[in-house]
């Protein structure tokens, strides 16, 4: 994550990629849009289309003209939800970084839960609570979680659930590579971040087909272990200590 920001900090960054949604979206920020004026606090919204080739940028434009807060970011072709990411998270500039998917299947009605857990947290990760996947997407991620754990210690139970928050601090300086999505938290957990997991709702997809496959989701985040292992050996821990006054 870029360590520059914007001049004028909110108090939370929503980030969300997006490939092909225009069905889901007018929706997904209609609930987004309450979550976040329930909180009270300042907020943006990040939507970064991944170079959609439906309505989506044609809905976006609409949405933006009807909420400020709504800040669309167009990669210049599809790069991956990885890239997505990365572009959402160097623009934002809230002090708490919230990520999730705009498919339907997270609730935005769960941020006040994400949220209450951040206050003694550093990284609050998602466990989907009575997924509704077809058995295929449960199996893959099963055995992806497990995988992880036995090859670098990634502590994160699902990481599969995208509905995630971050202090800014615990986000500073981590490296953004292809696969970054899927050990993000793991990360911020090696460099010592204070980590809690939550249940959160989880519902079928409402409209459309996974945008992200089977083979984005298993086979390459397993070849992405290797590198990873390496990057956690290399990560640097060192913090300053703070002098007495």
């Amino acid at each position: 994550m870029s360590e520059t920001r914007p001049a004028t900090p909110v108090e939370i960054s929503v980030v969300v990629p997006a490939f092909n949604e225009a069905e889901s979206l007018p929706e997904f920020l209609a609930e987004l849009r309450a979550a976040l004026d329930a909180t009270g606090r300042s907020a943006e919204v990040l939507l970064v289309d991944d170079g959609s080739d439906d309505a989506t940028p044609a809905v976006l434009a609409r949405e933006r003209a009807g909420d400020r807060r709504l800040k669309p970011l167009r990669l210049e072709r599809r790069a991956g939800q990885s890239a997505a990411l990365a572009a959402g998270l160097a623009r934002a500039r809230g002090s708490v970084i919230i990520t999730l998917d705009a498919d339907l299947q997270n609730d935005p009605a769960d941020l006040p839960r994400v949220l209450d857990a951040l206050k003694d947290a550093d990284v609050v990760s998602g466990i989907r609570a009575s997924r509704r996947d077809d058995w295929l997407r449960r199996i893959s991620s099963r055995i992806a979680n497990a995988a992880r754990r036995a090859a670098i210690g990634d502590p994160i139970t699902d990481i599969g659930c995208s509905f995630k928050a971050y202090r800014r601090e615990a986000l500073e300086g981590l490296p953004m590579f292809v696969g970054v999505h899927r050990f993000l938290p793991a990360l911020c957990v090696f460099r010592g971040a204070r980590l809690a997991e939550v249940p959160l709702a989880h519902r079928p997809r409402r409209h459309g087909v996974s945008r992200y496959g089977i083979h984005d989701r298993l086979w390459r985040g397993l070849n992405d272990l290797i590198g990873v292992y390496w990057l956690k050996s290399r990560l640097i821990h060192a913090r300053v200590r703070e002098e007495d006054s």
